[in-house]
């Protein structure tokens, strides 16, 4: 157990100035787990927000599911696979009527055709549309109609409920400039990434963290530690237009007298965590990204995106400069 002196450390850590200040050794792994923290040396955090990582060890259909996927995949995937399910399942019913011979099944066959007649058939029974030009005869063939017309039923349910929730669901389309920059910033430099909102509707109460992993000598070995940056602003309550997040290198920042190359031998990534109110649903979002240590323009400053709007006229942005950068002088030279 700790002493009662560790303990008193950690809570004044805890509540220093009101806040919740990690303690000692907490930002030592983010969640990662220790052992893949300290061993791995790729990207932890891709650009989209996913996670740079496998599981293996579960079978397909143990670590599958089949909600969530429905929920994640994209609009085409999801129309395609309901399309799939529909004409797969008539298929089925198809042969199943096709199977139980000519006879169970009244009106003229199509071209000819006895399988395409079962197949539109079921096709009628399991959208309950039910024309009235075929008519099922016999205890099983009815039986059959019965079982369908229940699977129909189901699966227009459980389909309108999915892409009810698809809609439902808030989700956040924020987009991060391609680079990040160190520019200059009051008399010093600061670490800079662009943000703005890629759709209509509002966010509000924005937040941002910011964190740096790298790896560290320490004891003659190389181990990864994370560090919090303290931003200049780490909250705005309003997200119209675009935020620039600023992290200024001072004295006590993790990245004082770094260089491009130092953070190439450290192994550099700097971990982006977005949090906000999408306000159409007055429901929270958040939105993951990273910046390798190759994606750091040094000496450079970001282009303004704002237009010139005359009296009256709204304030406007150009989102496809959101990416731009120009040089500026390195600070050696600004300070000479």
């Amino acid at each position: 157990m700790k002493s009662k002196r560790a303990l008193m450390k950690t809570f004044l850590q805890r509540n220093k100035g009101g806040q919740d200040v990690p303690a000692e050794g907490e930002l030592q792994d983010l969640g990662f787990g220790s052992i893949v923290a300290q061993q791995s040396r790729r990207r932890l955090i891709n650009r989209d927000g996913t996670f740079n990582v496998r599981r293996e060890g579960l079978s397909f259909w143990e670590s599958f599911s089949l909600y969530h996927a429905l929920l994640n995949m994209t609009w085409p995937h999801f129309l395609l696979s309901v399309a799939g399910f529909y004409l797969v399942v008539n298929l089925v019913f198809g042969i199943a009527y096709w199977f139980l011979g000519a006879g169970v099944l009244t009106g003229q066959f199509h071209e000819g055709n006895a399988f395409l007649h079962s197949f539109f058939f079921s096709v009628q029974t399991f959208s309950t549309v039910g024309y009235g030009g075929t008519l099922p005869i016999g205890l099983f063939a009815n039986i059959l109609v019965t079982i369908e017309s229940i699977a129909g039923l189901v699966s227009v349910a459980l389909a309108t409920g999915i892409v009810f929730a698809r809609f439902s669901r808030p989700k956040a389309n924020i987009v991060f400039s391609r680079f990040a920059v160190v520019a200059p910033y009051g008399g010093g430099t600061a670490f800079e990434f662009r943000i703005t909102n890629a759709r209509n509707n509002q966010l509000v109460e924005m937040e941002a963290q910011v964190l740096l992993s790298r790896f560290e000598t320490e004891g003659g070995k190389k181990v990864r530690r994370f560090h919090t940056l303290t931003l200049e602003r780490s909250k705005v309550t309003f997200f119209p237009l675009s935020w620039t997040v600023v992290h200024p290198i001072d004295k006590e920042s993790p990245l004082n007298g770094e260089t491009p190359q130092s953070l190439l031998e450290s192994d550099a990534e700097f971990l982006v965590l977005l949090k906000g109110i999408d306000d159409t649903f007055s429901q929270g979002i958040h939105q993951r990204s990273s910046y390798k240590f190759s994606e750091v323009v040094w000496d450079a400053k970001f282009t303004s995106i704002y237009t010139a709007s005359g009296p009256g006229k709204p304030i406007s942005i150009d989102i496809g400069k959101l990416h731009d950068v120009e040089p500026v002088r390195p600070a050696v030279e600004r300070s000479s």
